[in-house]
């Protein structure tokens, strides 16, 4: 027979009666007749399975199974209130995951919604099984960034806030059933709660459960201070409430007779923890916290809670700076209320809080007091609820981000950027922007890690060095005996790295090596890069002398360093081809314009001036990216300067009034067909890896031609695109030969 907690209403059979629990439960009148028998029939079939082979429940509890566990979070979700999903998915959760359940099971007899939130909490629960927080004080530095980053990265993992909410849940039963398992069971759980969801329901303004996960927590964490305290409390009970009472019929009296309305009033109950927390911050013993005694006031309206404080304050006098106003300054996580501190009746200090019934509601329920849950497809689709879940994600995101790190120190002051949040081998969590390989991941490591680094695993599969990373994956590098990293990381084209981090650190790597060598091999990458565009007789010493990097040998030295990278070479190219019989760039492609090309001038944008005829002057010859301005001549319209050109300071101080301001805009849509040629081993699904390819870089494929060669199993392939620059090829180009069985790809000569 299942055990079951005494208070719950049983059958003749001995066993839970689930509509008189359904029935007895606060809150559960939010459901409606049909809600409700689903959720029985839930319960009901989480019964049935409890029988069946699978592991047990433990460290919770002698007996604790995984029905009672699932009664147990729905409960605790039915005072937030949230739908009958969220409260069917608790109630089958612990089933899942302890294998007496499938998801495809659940999703055909209760629907994908339901399977999906016990998805979602599974992979939240990958956290605790890799996990493995620093050793040592849990409340010590080490041990806070590293939970601090994975509360960012539990955040980061939510779609749906139901799925954090239910979570909590079934951490808090955890922590509840965890005083009799083994001390190291104890501890570990403690730990995790304390560091990762406390903080969490404190994020979603739960107070009621954060409140109780850090005493928990806490309890085992710091058994001596805990029990200090809680002896402390316990003897003074009496009393405190006895005064406590006292307090309550003055204010009553008091609020009475300036006909304020009040919805309730009562004695607060102390946290152990944050008296602990209290008197360890401000180096106070216990006697000193003034806020064991503490009032809760809950009135009708706003205005009756400054009027409330009004009363008090004339009442008692007050403790200097210790009022917070979070009625006009509310918290980072919504709480609202009116806090102070006063001196109250035989000078004893006294803590009273004064807030309206939906404040409290809001400090309680956090996010759940806010809104429901949709209760239909039409309501998800509507605009009210993308809005409630888009200020959801903005209540979920965390604002106290890690300071310090090099990502931080190359972003523009108050730029943020999104992030990801991975695992190392051992559990730590690292994280990364958006986008990030697993080069990046070794450079963020360790420098060595990175320049060693010859292959990765993510999530136990080999992958190609330039994947992309996603938040949870867990990823593993494999390193050589010495350092080789290779120069096309630093090509943006190959797309192997992302971060500020791992270009510095490989830049100073190659700088360091035998400068001949690199003069060599920085030439070798010019001519194959242009070679694989098809660009011929190249004017390299041009390219010098538009960089400004005075010789040949310095051209490509800082190429191989990745000082001038390869794709600000190819821009500065394609913008020396010239027409003879033309003083404006063009771009050198072969074939013809394939739609709107549109060559009036060159890509600027005349600030209030509107089309005027433009061209670039050719005593400076600004390209995109230099500042720039205009200068409106006789007859040829507004030659384009660099802003620090001799010519066009002089001009500024002679003719003024025809200086004006210009600056690089969009190019107009213009695109040019070109022609490529590929070769790789064939197999299945290379045509259509490389039609998605295109696909994502929406390049549109005018043509396409493919012949097999059945006797070496190779296949030749011409495609013409569209593209509209050299950038674009340059990119198109690295990532088809980047194709598995790919051997070359490169533009037709």
């Amino acid at each position: 027979m299942v055990k079951v907690r005494d208070d719950r209403p049983i059958d003749s059979d001995g066993k839970v009666d689930i509509f008189s629990w359904i029935n007895s439960l606060k809150k559960a009148e939010a459901l409606d007749d049909v809600e409700k028998k689903e959720l029985v029939a839930a319960c009901q079939y989480a019964n049935e399975v409890e029988s069946l082979p699978g592991d047990k429940i433990t460290g919770w509890g002698e007996g604790y199974s995984t029905f009672s566990a699932g009664l147990d979070m729905a409960e605790i979700l039915v005072e937030l209130q949230l739908d009958k999903d969220s409260l069917i998915a608790a109630v089958l959760y612990r089933s899942v995951r302890e294998n007496k359940l499938s998801l495809k099971e659940v999703k055909k007899q209760f629907g994908k919604i339901v399977a999906k939130l016990i998805d979602g909490v599974l992979k939240m629960a990958a956290i605790s099984s890799i996990s493995n927080h620093s050793s040592g004080d849990v409340f010590g530095k080490k041990s806070v960034e590293q939970a601090d980053t994975v509360r960012k990265m539990l955040v980061a993992m939510i779609d749906d806030v139901r799925v954090a909410l239910i979570k909590l849940a079934e951490r808090t039963c955890a922590i509840r059933a965890v005083k009799k398992a083994p001390k190291e069971k104890r501890v570990r759980i403690s730990r995790e709660v304390f560091d990762v969801y406390a903080p969490l329901a404190h994020r979603l303004g739960i107070g009621h459960i954060k409140w109780e996960l850090e005493d928990l927590s806490f309890r085992y964490l710091q058994p001596y201070d805990y029990k200090y305290i809680a002896k402390l409390l316990d003897e003074r009970r009496v009393d405190r409430q006895t005064y406590i009472e006292g307090v309550i019929a003055i204010l009553t009296n008091a609020l009475k007779q300036e006909k304020i309305e009040l919805a309730d009033i009562s004695g607060r109950a102390k946290h152990i923890y944050s008296i602990w927390r209290k008197m360890r911050r401000k180096k106070i013993s216990f006697s000193e916290v003034y806020d064991i005694r503490a009032v809760r006031i809950i009135l009708q309206s706003e205005a009756d809670c400054y009027r409330t404080l009004g009363v008090v304050h004339a009442l008692w006098r007050n403790i200097p700076n210790e009022f917070d106003d979070y009625i006009a300054n509310p918290k980072e996580n919504g709480y609202r209320s009116l806090h102070t501190a006063v001196k109250g009746p035989a000078n004893k200090e006294l803590e009273i809080q004064i807030r309206t019934r939906e404040m409290h509601e809001e400090a309680e329920y956090g996010v759940c007091a806010h809104w429901r849950y949709k209760k239909s497809d039409k309501d998800a689709n509507s605009i009210g609820y993308e809005q409630k879940i888009e200020w959801l994600r903005e209540v979920l995101e965390w604002h106290d981000e890690i300071g310090g790190t090099p990502w931080e120190e190359a972003l523009p002051r108050g730029v943020e950027q999104d992030r990801i949040y991975v695992f190392t081998p051992d559990g730590h969590v690292i994280d990364l922007p958006e986008n990030a390989t697993p080069v990046d991941f070794a450079f963020r490591i360790h420098s060595d890690i990175g320049l060693r680094c010859k292959g990765a695993k993510v999530n136990g599969r080999i992958v190609p060095l330039n994947s992309t990373l996603k938040t949870a994956d867990q990823v593993e590098i494999v390193t050589g005996n010495r350092e080789a990293p290779s120069r096309d990381w630093l090509n943006l084209s190959f797309g192997y790295i992302t971060t500020s981090r791992a270009r510095s650190r490989l830049q100073s790597w190659f700088r360091q090596l035998d400068r001949d060598q690199n003069i060599v091999d920085g030439r070798a990458l010019l001519d194959r890069e242009f070679m694989r565009l098809g660009v011929k007789d190249i004017d390299y010493q041009q390219l010098a002398n538009t960089l400004k990097v005075q010789t040949l040998d310095n051209l490509y030295a800082a190429v191989s360093t990745g000082d001038l990278s390869v794709e600000r070479i190819i821009n500065v190219a394609q913008r020396l081809f010239k027409n003879e019989k033309e003083s404006k760039p063009v771009v050198s492609m072969v074939g013809r314009a394939a739609r709107d090309a549109n060559d009036d001038g060159p890509d600027v944008y005349i600030d209030g001036v509107g089309n005027l005829v433009s061209y670039i002057a050719q005593c400076c010859q600004p390209i995109p990216g230099d500042r720039i301005g205009g200068y409106i001549t006789l007859g040829r319209g507004v030659s384009i300067h660099r802003q620090d050109c001799p010519n066009l300071l002089q001009l500024a101080v002679e003719e003024p009034e025809r200086i004006i301001k210009v600056d690089w805009a969009e190019k107009p849509e213009q695109f040019y067909s070109v022609d490529i040629e590929l070769e790789a081993f064939d197999r299945h699904g290379l045509l259509s890896d490389i039609t998605s390819l295109l696909d994502r870089d929406k390049i549109n494929i005018s043509s396409m031609r493919s012949e097999s060669d059945k006797a070496k199993n190779t296949v030749d392939m011409s495609l013409r695109v569209e593209i509209a620059n050299f950038e674009d090829l340059s990119r198109i180009l690295a990532r088809l030969g980047q194709l598995p069985n790919v051997i070359s790809a490169c533009r037709k000569s």
